[in-house]
């Protein structure tokens, strides 16, 4: 048996298919609820309004629309924040920007390693470092 800690409540539990107790399970089924009956009635609210009229968390709402319990094509307005920023997004999990900043970043990364390795003196083709001789003109 695998027991573990609620990362709600803290309380101890035993961990099958779900993350959290079956309590809180319960508590978060009620919250989806409460939100899906909102959004059926205010189909163009957006997060922030949602999150007011039903007391639920932001983070809660936003993992409802990830896992796809709470869909945004029938929500025109309904968008989320970026897991970076916090620009509201209606796909993914970053905004372009941020999308852009770290493909450019793993970019230069593996540019910036490319040249300490030609540095070195490794060699891509063969896999073995040049050896240099470092008291050849002394």
């Amino acid at each position: 048996m695998n027991l573990d800690n609620c990362p709600r409540c803290g309380k101890l539990f035993a961990k099958n298919f779900r993350d959290v107790c079956p309590s809180c399970l319960r508590d978060i089924d009620k919250e989806y609820e409460l939100c899906a009956n909102f959004l059926r009635e205010f189909k163009g609210s957006i997060i922030t309004e949602v999150s007011d009229a039903t007391g639920v968390s932001i983070k809660q709402i936003t993992k409802f629309i990830r896992e796809g319990r709470i869909s945004i094509m029938n929500a025109p307005n309904m968008s989320y924040p970026c897991e970076s920023c916090g620009t509201l997004i209606r796909e993914h999990h970053l905004c372009d920007n941020c999308r852009h900043r770290i493909e450019k970043d793993k970019k230069n990364m593996f540019e910036d390693l490319a040249k300490k390795e030609q540095l070195r003196g490794f060699d891509k083709a063969t896999g073995v470092y040049k050896g240099l001789d470092r008291y050849k003109d002394k």
